[in-house]
Protein backbone atom coordinates (compact mmCIF):
# COMPACT_ATOMS: atom_id res chain seq x y z
CA UNK A 1 0.00 0.00 0.00
CA UNK A 2 1.34 3.37 -0.56
CA UNK A 3 -0.06 5.55 2.13
CA UNK A 4 0.97 9.18 0.76
CA UNK A 5 -0.23 9.54 -2.96
CA UNK A 6 -2.50 12.06 -4.74
CA UNK A 7 -5.27 10.52 -6.26
CA UNK A 8 -4.33 11.75 -9.71
CA UNK A 9 -1.08 11.11 -9.49
CA UNK A 10 -0.34 14.77 -10.03
CA UNK A 11 1.43 17.85 -7.52
CA UNK A 12 -0.26 20.30 -5.12
CA UNK A 13 1.03 22.81 -7.14
CA UNK A 14 -1.88 23.52 -8.72
CA UNK A 15 -4.57 22.71 -6.22
CA UNK A 16 -4.37 26.14 -4.25
CA UNK A 17 -6.69 28.62 -5.53
CA UNK A 18 -5.97 32.22 -6.76
CA UNK A 19 -7.34 34.91 -4.77
CA UNK A 20 -7.18 37.83 -7.04
CA UNK A 21 -10.20 38.73 -9.18
CA UNK A 22 -10.61 36.99 -12.64
CA UNK A 23 -13.24 38.89 -14.34
CA UNK A 24 -13.40 42.73 -15.12
CA UNK A 25 -16.56 42.82 -13.22
CA UNK A 26 -14.55 41.34 -10.03
CA UNK A 27 -11.68 43.57 -10.46
CA UNK A 28 -13.68 46.60 -10.26
CA UNK A 29 -15.98 45.29 -7.55
CA UNK A 30 -12.38 44.63 -5.48
CA UNK A 31 -11.18 47.99 -6.12
CA UNK A 32 -14.22 49.41 -4.73
CA UNK A 33 -14.18 47.44 -2.18
CA UNK A 34 -10.56 48.07 -1.25
CA UNK A 35 -11.54 51.88 -1.89
CA UNK A 36 -13.94 52.27 1.06
CA UNK A 37 -11.82 49.92 3.43
CA UNK A 38 -8.66 52.45 2.80
CA UNK A 39 -10.78 55.76 2.36
CA UNK A 40 -12.59 54.52 5.59
CA UNK A 41 -9.33 54.21 7.83
CA UNK A 42 -8.19 57.56 6.70
CA UNK A 43 -11.19 59.21 7.33
CA UNK A 44 -11.57 57.18 11.11
CA UNK A 45 -8.52 58.45 12.07
CA UNK A 46 -8.60 62.15 10.79
CA UNK A 47 -11.50 62.67 12.31
CA UNK A 48 -10.64 60.77 16.20
CA UNK A 49 -7.13 62.02 15.91
CA UNK A 50 -7.17 65.16 14.10
CA UNK A 51 -10.76 66.86 13.73
CA UNK A 52 -12.16 66.11 16.99
CA UNK A 53 -8.76 67.43 19.20
CA UNK A 54 -8.47 70.46 16.69
CA UNK A 55 -12.30 71.60 17.27
CA UNK A 56 -11.99 70.34 21.03
CA UNK A 57 -9.04 73.22 20.87
CA UNK A 58 -6.26 70.06 22.29
CA UNK A 59 -3.59 72.42 19.64
CA UNK A 60 -3.47 75.35 21.18
CA UNK A 61 -0.90 76.46 23.38
CA UNK A 62 -1.47 76.02 26.63
CA UNK A 63 -3.85 73.45 26.18
CA UNK A 64 -4.43 70.68 28.37
CA UNK A 65 -2.86 67.25 26.90
CA UNK A 66 -1.47 69.63 23.76
CA UNK A 67 2.08 67.57 23.11
CA UNK A 68 0.51 64.11 23.35
CA UNK A 69 -2.76 65.63 20.93
CA UNK A 70 -0.23 66.89 18.68
CA UNK A 71 2.18 63.35 18.37
CA UNK A 72 -1.40 61.52 18.11
CA UNK A 73 -2.31 63.98 15.68
CA UNK A 74 0.97 63.80 13.41
CA UNK A 75 0.87 60.00 13.19
CA UNK A 76 -2.96 59.65 12.23
CA UNK A 77 -1.86 61.70 9.41
CA UNK A 78 0.90 59.94 8.15
CA UNK A 79 -1.56 57.20 8.48
CA UNK A 80 -4.22 59.25 6.53
CA UNK A 81 -2.14 59.93 3.78
CA UNK A 82 -0.72 56.48 3.29
CA UNK A 83 -4.17 55.33 3.26
CA UNK A 84 -5.79 57.99 1.16
CA UNK A 85 -2.87 57.02 -1.45
CA UNK A 86 -3.34 53.22 -1.36
CA UNK A 87 -7.35 54.41 -1.98
CA UNK A 88 -6.45 56.35 -5.25
CA UNK A 89 -4.13 53.18 -6.43
CA UNK A 90 -7.83 51.21 -5.45
CA UNK A 91 -9.83 53.47 -7.68
CA UNK A 92 -7.82 53.32 -10.73
CA UNK A 93 -9.46 49.59 -10.62
CA UNK A 94 -12.62 51.40 -11.34
CA UNK A 95 -13.36 53.61 -14.03
CA UNK A 96 -16.76 55.82 -12.39
CA UNK A 97 -14.79 55.48 -9.31
CA UNK A 98 -10.87 56.62 -10.97
CA UNK A 99 -13.13 59.62 -12.53
CA UNK A 100 -14.42 60.43 -9.48
CA UNK A 101 -10.85 60.40 -7.52
CA UNK A 102 -8.85 62.09 -10.11
CA UNK A 103 -9.65 65.69 -8.98
CA UNK A 104 -8.53 64.98 -5.61
CA UNK A 105 -5.17 63.77 -6.42
CA UNK A 106 -3.62 67.02 -6.31
CA UNK A 107 -5.06 67.13 -3.02
CA UNK A 108 -4.12 64.05 -1.39
CA UNK A 109 -0.75 64.57 -2.36
CA UNK A 110 -0.52 68.19 -0.66
CA UNK A 111 -0.92 66.24 2.65
CA UNK A 112 2.37 64.82 2.41
CA UNK A 113 3.81 67.52 4.36
CA UNK A 114 1.06 67.85 6.78
CA UNK A 115 1.91 65.51 9.02
CA UNK A 116 4.75 67.32 10.25
CA UNK A 117 2.48 70.56 10.65
CA UNK A 118 0.28 68.81 12.76
CA UNK A 119 3.14 67.34 14.92
CA UNK A 120 4.47 71.26 15.62
CA UNK A 121 0.84 72.31 16.20
CA UNK A 122 -0.46 74.41 12.92
CA UNK A 123 -3.95 74.78 13.05
CA UNK A 124 -4.29 74.70 9.75
CA UNK A 125 -3.03 71.86 8.71
CA UNK A 126 -5.95 69.76 10.13
CA UNK A 127 -8.06 71.80 8.58
CA UNK A 128 -6.58 70.36 5.67
CA UNK A 129 -7.10 66.83 6.11
CA UNK A 130 -10.93 67.25 7.32
CA UNK A 131 -11.38 69.22 3.84
CA UNK A 132 -9.67 66.33 1.94
CA UNK A 133 -11.59 63.78 3.83
CA UNK A 134 -14.77 64.89 2.94
CA UNK A 135 -14.43 65.61 -0.34
CA UNK A 136 -13.09 61.71 -0.76
CA UNK A 137 -15.95 60.75 0.48
CA UNK A 138 -18.30 62.44 -1.61
CA UNK A 139 -16.24 61.03 -4.78
CA UNK A 140 -16.51 57.48 -3.15
CA UNK A 141 -20.81 57.92 -2.64
CA UNK A 142 -20.71 59.97 -6.16
CA UNK A 143 -19.11 56.62 -7.36
CA UNK A 144 -21.42 54.44 -5.77
CA UNK A 145 -18.84 53.89 -2.87
CA UNK A 146 -19.48 54.90 0.26
CA UNK A 147 -17.16 55.46 2.83
CA UNK A 148 -17.63 55.57 6.64
CA UNK A 149 -15.21 56.23 9.52
CA UNK A 150 -13.27 53.19 10.61
CA UNK A 151 -11.23 54.16 13.39
CA UNK A 152 -7.91 52.30 13.72
CA UNK A 153 -5.94 50.39 16.06
CA UNK A 154 -3.53 51.91 18.22
CA UNK A 155 -1.17 49.80 16.46
CA UNK A 156 -2.18 50.82 12.50
CA UNK A 157 -1.99 54.17 13.97
CA UNK A 158 1.68 53.64 15.17
CA UNK A 159 3.10 51.95 12.11
CA UNK A 160 1.54 54.86 9.93
CA UNK A 161 -0.55 52.65 7.70
CA UNK A 162 2.63 51.11 5.85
Amino acid sequence: MLAGTTACGGDDKDATADPSASTTAQKQKLAKTRFVANAGIAAGATYQWIVKPWKAGKFKKGADGRKFALVKAGLAGTLTYNRLKAAKKNAEGDPTLSKAVAPLTSGIDALKDLPGKLRKGDDSAASSFDDIINKVKGAGSDAGAPVKDKVPSASELRSGGS
